[in-house]
Parts: structure tokens; C-alpha cells; sequence
């Protein structure tokens, strides 16, 4: 149950839409050290999103020392009467606890509650374009070959953030399967198919080899053959370029004290090598990003018709 509060005060973080991954990579996990210990972090911060379908908030909160920095991401909470009495706009503390394999809100107490001139409920979770040219990024893919994005030109590409190790089922995992999903009705429809491209990017180049990631894309990749990834590729970032990677598509990543944590951005480039859309978090739906990417396509060709239609008109 939530509890009220009524003189605290709070400040509010960075709005920095991220969703948190905690996996432990510490030399205990690799000796095989009991990992069920959960640990407890304390939160503070505002809710910028009450999701009942989910059982989740979403929070701008505060840095969380020895955890995270600020930033607003969604937590699911354990008690789902939370949600009924919380309203966006609220300033809460909560726990933040942690597990081997997720990560929920306890003891959640609101502090001050809204003013009512809270944005809308999801005011931060759209899809947005940026319409920004990407730069030529080079990255290993599942075979070992040496790829650049301008390759892609031409066609649709959609592109997301994993590594392979998230233990988090709602988060890393979940962008692969929504993946196969969009490859799978992308393969229904020959004409679309032509037209794009899917890239999985992992930024743990250190574990990731391209072994580990043809081992990974085995359990999503319709059999093929030798064609096999040649629709849906999965690449890792070269340590060199990392830095710039994550920084141009917005991906926080930190790895401390045996800690990974990132956010998770999904984006469609278009065929002229810019960004069309993008997505921070994970709550976008397979079939919406097939209707963009079927935009994304009738844009350029719309635009080459009017272009040609112009040419025509010239003396």
C-alpha cells in the first residue's frame, strides 16, 4: 500500500527515458557464488506514467547511489494497489529491489502529491523523429565480416540494443522476440521484405564474439542456410566506437562494480541513411513498427514520384 506524506520535498532528475538491465559480472559469479541475494536501493523521485496494464510506474528519479544515474525508467511494483494511488505528477520514495533476475518497487510513499499540471500520461514515451543524418558507424557481425551502416542504403533499417547475457526476460529478451516477430510478417510480405533490414546491436563486445552471437540469433533466425542472416543481421560494437555509437542513438551505458546497466533504444533509418524514427523503452508493439516501416518506405517513394513529376514539368 502507498503512504502518504504530506511535507517532504523532492527534486527531479534528468529526463532521460532508460530502461535499467542488472546482470553481475563480478569474478564471485564466475566461481559460482550464490546469486540470490537481493539487494535494496533507495529512490526518490517523480511519476511521470502510471501503467496498470503492465503493473508498472514510471519514475524520473534521482541519481540512486551505487546503482544508477538519474533518470526516468519503469519499475514494476509488487503491490499492484500502488497504482490506484498514485497519480502522475506525485513525488514518491520507494526501495528499489533487486533479484538475480528482476527488478521491482516496494514501500512506495508519496511525499507531495501533483499540482495537476503534470504533462499526460506517456508524454515521454513516444516514438520520435529526429530526422538526423547517422554517421557511417562499422560494427562485427555474427559471421566476423567488418559492416558499416552506409551498406544499408537504400533500404528501411531497423536497429535495436541488446547484449546477450540480460538476464531481464521484459527487456533484452523481449526486443529479440518482438524482432522475430517483425521478421517473421516482414517474410509474408516479399515486396516489404526487399525493402528493409534488421540489425541486433550489442555494445558487450568483450563477451559477445561473433560465435556468441550466431550461438544467440540461433534460437530467433528462421533456418535458412548460408542465408540465414542476411535480412537479420546481429553485430557488436567495436570498443573504439562504442562511445560514439551509444552516444548518437542515446543508449546510457555503465558498468560498475560488477554491474551492466543500460537503456534501450530501437530506431528506423531510412533508406537515405537518416533517422526516421525512434523508440526509448520497451513498450512499443511489433505492428506499430511495421506500419512505420511501411511509412518510412512510402515516404521515399512518394518523395522520388513528386521528384519525378517535377522533373517532367521543367521546359
Amino acid at each position: 500500500m502507498v503512504k502518504r506524506s504530506p511535507n517532504a520535498s523532492a527534486r527531479a532528475g534528468r529526463i532521460l527515458f532508460a530502461l535499467a538491465l542488472i546482470l553481475s559480472v563480478s569474478s564471485d559469479a564466475c566461481r559460482g557464488t550464490n546469486q540470490s541475494q537481493v539487494r535494496r536501493y533507495h529512490l526518490k523521485g517523480e511519476v511521470v506514467q502510471v501503467d496498470k496494464s503492465q503493473q508498472h510506474l514510471v519514475v524520473n528519479h534521482e541519481e540512486i547511489p551505487g546503482f544508477m544515474a538519474a533518470m526516468t525508467m519503469p519499475y514494476p511494483v509488487a503491490d499492484a494497489r500502488t497504482l490506484e494511488e498514485v497519480s502522475p505528477g506525485d513525488q514518491i520514495t520507494a526501495d528499489v529491489v533487486v533479484g538475480q533476475s528482476e527488478i521491482h518497487l516496494e514501500n512506495v510513499v508519496v511525499i507531495k502529491k501533483s499540482d495537476g499540471k503534470t504533462s499526460p500520461p506517456g508524454a515521454h514515451l513516444q516514438p520520435s523523429g529526429r530526422e538526423e543524418a547517422v554517421p557511417d558507424f562499422t560494427m562485427l557481425n555474427q559471421d566476423g565480416k567488418r559492416i558499416h551502416l552506409r551498406e544499408y542504403r537504400g533500404k528501411s533499417v531497423l536497429l535495436t540494443f541488446i547484449y546477450t547475457r540480460c538476464p531481464l526476460p521484459d527487456y533484452c529478451p523481449l526486443m529479440t522476440h518482438n524482432f522475430a516477430e517483425i521478421e517473421k510478417a516482414l517474410m509474408k510480405a516479399p515486396e516489404l521484405y526487399a525493402q528493409t533490414h534488421l540489425l541486433s546491436i550489442s555494445f558487450d563486445s568483450q563477451y559477445d564474439t561473433p560465435q556468441v552471437l550466431r550461438n544467440y540469433a540461433r534460437a530467433f533466425v528462421p533456418e535458412r542456410g548460408p542465408g540465414a542472416f542476411d535480412h537479420w543481421e546481429f553485430a557488436t560494437i567495436p570498443a573504439a566506437e562504442k562511445s560514439a555509437v551509444t552516444k548518437f542513438f542515446d543508449v546510457f551505458v555503465a558498468e560498475e562494480q560488477g554491474q551492466v546497466t543500460h537503456s534501450m533504444s530501437t530506431a528506423i533509418i531510412s533508406p537515405e541513411g537518416r533517422v526516421y524514427k525512434d523508440y526509448n523503452g520497451n513498450d512499443w508493439k511489433p505492428a506499430d513498427v511495421l506500419v512505420d516501416l511501411r511509412s518510412c518506405i512510402d515516404t521515399r517513394v512518394d518523395g522520388a514520384a513528386s521528384e519525378n513529376i517535377s522533373q517532367s514539368r521543367q521546359p
